[in-house]
């Protein structure tokens, strides 16, 4: 499973969090981590080239901080540019059909403030529908979120175990053979992937 790590964080600089997880990310030949703001600096999105990657991978990891309920702003520029009609969707838009997608956040709150009655009132899975829509609309499969909640409470021994888990997870995602079908209605990938990535690491 060729793995490709959209990233996409406007101050990674000042991350506690998303610095940790993607110095983790495995040295491996099947796992590309693009980095969008590197890339972009003056956000001029190279569209040829990004649907290159895309063609070129099976899993896209779309990992990012939770910006007011969405993606940051560069990512959302990628979305409405690289997703052409008539290559992404579309009658003759088949490029990307059968890939597979799933959103890596982090957030400052509790999980139980993104719950229906709660403080953010909606779940992380419905505050990312236009997300998951977006991808259905190209073919792509969407798997349910792995969230990293809580962010500004965690110490810096919580962050690296968080690091250590997300690089067992990455492995996992690009070895296994897995058809994820018990991820597509879920409302979190953590508890699934963690599992599966501890028992491909005991074998």
């Amino acid at each position: 499973m060729r793995l490709l790590i959209l990233f996409a964080h406007p101050s990674l600089e000042k991350s506690r969090v998303h610095s940790r997880l993607i110095a983790r990310v495995p040295d491996t030949p099947n796992i590309t981590l693009h980095d969008l703001y590197e890339a972009y600096p003056a956000y001029d999105v190279d569209v040829a080239r990004e649907q290159k990657l895309l063609v070129e991978h099976d899993l896209y990891v779309l990992q990012h901080p939770f910006f007011w309920y969405s993606v940051p702003p560069l990512l959302k520029q990628w979305i409405d540019l690289v997703l052409e009609h008539g290559w992404a969707y579309g009658s003759e838009g088949t490029a990307l059909r059968g890939k597979r997608m799933l959103s890596v956040i982090s957030a400052g709150g509790r999980a139980s403030a993104y719950q229906e009655g709660g403080y953010n009132r909606y779940t992380i899975r419905q505050l990312l529908a236009p997300v998951e829509q977006t991808v259905r609309l190209c073919g792509i499969d969407y798997l349910a979120p792995y969230v990293i909640h809580g962010t500004h409470r965690l110490s810096i021994d919580d962050i690296e175990r968080e690091a250590e888990r997300y690089e067992r997870v990455l492995r996992y995602l690009s070895e296994s053979a897995d058809d994820f079908v018990e991820l597509a209605e879920a409302e979190y990938a953590n508890d699934y992937l963690t599992k599966k990535a501890l028992e491909g690491a005991i074998q």
